[in-house]
């Protein structure tokens, strides 16, 4: 489990076989009709291929998610400290309004591991 954009939002992922990437996304709604609702957005396909990852989540009341980028050592001392791991990318958030256009957002984004307990 990573990290998300805000406090309490993070990104859960599952490495299959022949580096099939599963899991999903739960973050806060921005929306008018869903600010504040804890959102639930699985991954539609994802990929690891050495250590370049990328993921695409289902659409959510008008929203998705693209990620392309790296899993790297990050500053945590051993395994299960926070950052030991992170997912180093861009990350394109995508969202449809009622008229079906599309406004993209990309940003650089360094997710971090969460910590073991």
């Amino acid at each position: 489990m990573y990290s998300f954009l805000k406090d309490g939002e993070f990104v859960q992922i599952s490495v299959e076989d022949q580096g099939s990437v599963t899991g999903s996304i739960s973050r806060y709604g921005d929306g008018e009709s869903d600010k504040g609702t804890f959102l639930d957005q699985y991954f539609r396909s994802g990929k690891l291929d050495g250590n370049k990852v990328s993921f695409t989540t289902e659409t959510v009341r008008g929203v998705w998610f693209e990620f392309k980028g790296t899993v790297e050592r990050g500053e945590g001392k051993n395994p299960g400290d926070e950052a030991y791991y992170v997912l180093k990318g861009t990350l394109t958030d995508n969202t449809s309004d009622a008229t079906k256009i599309v406004t993209t957002h990309a940003s650089e984004v360094v997710l971090k591991m969460f910590p073991k307990s």
